[in-house]
């Protein structure tokens, strides 16, 4: 089997999309591709709040900025073709072509990311920003490439930080 040409990799930040949320989620024991999501849980959702080790993370327009500029970075630093980013409020979705598993760019891309955030705000040092693992998903054909680079930036709704800006 080739290599995959890109991967779409959804990182979230800590405590924003907890297991039993509305939304629905993955976790160990349901994360089969094409199989249902865990369904709403209020009950778990309340223990998954209790056990938080802190205030949930989330991004306002400084720390996106500084986010993306730590993301991109990282990819021309590493020479992986950056396809497409964007940071948003409380995850970051990312396209990138790399000769490394996505698990290893994901990890990359946080590390990178709190580094330049413990940077620009040190008094936020230690704090948990990203959820422990996020979503890695493999694309082989150059339509998949194009189509979550499209929902990448434009899928989802009000624009935030996103690379490549778009033109005017």
């Amino acid at each position: 089997m080739s290599d995959p040409l890109a991967y779409f990799i959804t990182i979230t930040c800590f405590g924003t999309w907890l297991h039993g949320d509305e939304r629905g989620s993955v976790d160990r024991d349901h994360n089969i591709f094409g199989t249902p999501q865990l369904p709403h849980d209020p009950e778990r959702l309340a223990r998954g709040r209790e056990l938080l080790r802190g205030p949930a993370y989330t991004l306002d327009v400084a720390r996106r900025q500084v986010t993306l500029r730590a993301i991109r970075e990282i990819a021309e630093r590493k020479h992986w073709p950056l396809h497409a980013a964007h940071v948003r409020s409380n995850h970051i979705h990312v396209v990138v072509s790399a000769g490394a598993t996505p698990e290893r760019v994901m990890n990359d891309l946080k590390t990178a990311a709190s580094r330049r955030l413990n940077q620009a705000f040190p008094d936020e040092r230690g704090r948990p920003r990203w959820a422990r693992h996020g979503s890695t998903r493999y694309l082989w054909s150059e339509d998949e490439v194009a189509y979550k680079v499209d929902y990448v930036l434009n899928g989802q709704g009000e624009p935030m930080d996103r690379y490549p800006a778009p033109s005017l």
